[in-house]
């Protein structure tokens, strides 16, 4: 039937076929559609849900959830974690006590699906079981990337101590946008994860609401992390704004040492650049040898006090 994969959540995901959805008996198990747009449209009669919403997930911005006289829909903005300022992955959904109903254009929620029937096995199946370790599956690796960022966060801040950066990191303006997007993301996250909770329509066992809180709860403690590596990100936007202030004082500092130094040999230089006649050094001999050790130790004397002084 078109582009669309279909599933019941048994002990394990299990793959059924369209009849074993479109002629669900009472008690049968929940389900779980994957599907393209097209065959949504064309199909989405059979499901008896009463939709508010466009389903089309090309036009997703934000992961949300909105509640519907009989049914709950949605959308996924998942920021793609692979690629920094890569295009995000986007899906709708349309939900009820009955199952849920992916609609993509790509392969995102098909891959998270897959991957939760391989790898989960359930005492208790029930589709806010499975609701949870869906949106588990979107934010499993983002402690580790977090980590990562942080660890790329400290190289970046040692080369700023070590003054090896001649310009400013665009590593860490990309790190900063991406750090934004995921803070962005987990907001909306934290937003569908306590409208799930909310239980509005009465979809989920009051029992299994629990879930959605352990979600929540996940939420928060990246939202934070999140939070601190952006802190971190700013501490050293200033620190290399004043690595470069350290640098041009320095260099300021070399130039006002070097210009007292020879202010003096340039004083010589226009005292007998005059060539007045009178000037009894004109007819010495050893008048040259006299002012050239003059100058010599005038720039040596001012060297070694400045050195002294610990400006050079």
């Amino acid at each position: 039937m078109g582009n669309a994969t279909f599933y019941q959540i048994k002990e394990t995901l299990t793959p059924c076929g369209a009849e074993d959805i479109f002629k669900r008996k009472p008690g049968d198990p929940p389900y779980v559609v994957i599907m393209d747009p097209e065959t949504w449209n064309r199909t989405k009669e059979k499901f008896d849900m009463v939709i508010d919403m466009d389903m089309d997930p090309s036009e997703v911005l934000e992961t949300k959830a909105i509640v519907n006289f009989d049914s709950l829909t949605g959308t996924f903005y998942v920021p793609r974690r692979s690629e920094m300022g890569g295009p995000p992955h986007r899906c709708a959904f349309a939900l009820d006590e009955k199952g849920i109903v992916f609609i993509e254009n790509g392969e995102f929620a098909q891959l998270v699906v897959q991957k939760i029937s391989w790898r989960k096995r359930w005492k208790l199946p029930s589709l806010e079981r499975f609701m949870y370790d869906f949106l588990e599956a979107l934010i499993e690796r983002d402690l580790r990337l977090l980590v990562n960022t942080e660890h790329e966060l400290g190289l970046i801040e040692d080369e700023i101590l070590e003054s090896d950066l001649d310009k400013y990191p665009d590593k860490l303006n990309d790190i900063r946008s991406f750090l934004m997007d995921m803070r962005i993301h987990y907001e909306q996250m934290l937003d569908f994860g306590q409208e799930l909770e909310e239980n509005e329509n009465g979809f989920f066992a009051e029992e299994n609401l629990r879930y959605f809180r352990l979600f929540t709860e996940r939420v928060m403690r990246l939202m934070d992390q999140v939070k601190s590596l952006r802190d971190y990100t700013v501490q050293l936007r200033e620190m290399f704004s004043t690595q470069l202030d350290i640098k041009m004082n320095r260099i300021m500092t070399v130039l006002t040492v070097v210009t007292v130094i020879f202010m003096p040999l340039t004083l010589i230089v226009g005292w007998y650049g005059m060539n007045f006649v009178y000037m009894p050094e004109l007819h010495w001999k050893y008048s040259y040898l006299v002012v050239f050790l003059v100058s010599a130790l005038i720039l040596i004397g001012g060297v070694i006090w400045f050195r002294k002084k610990k400006w050079l």
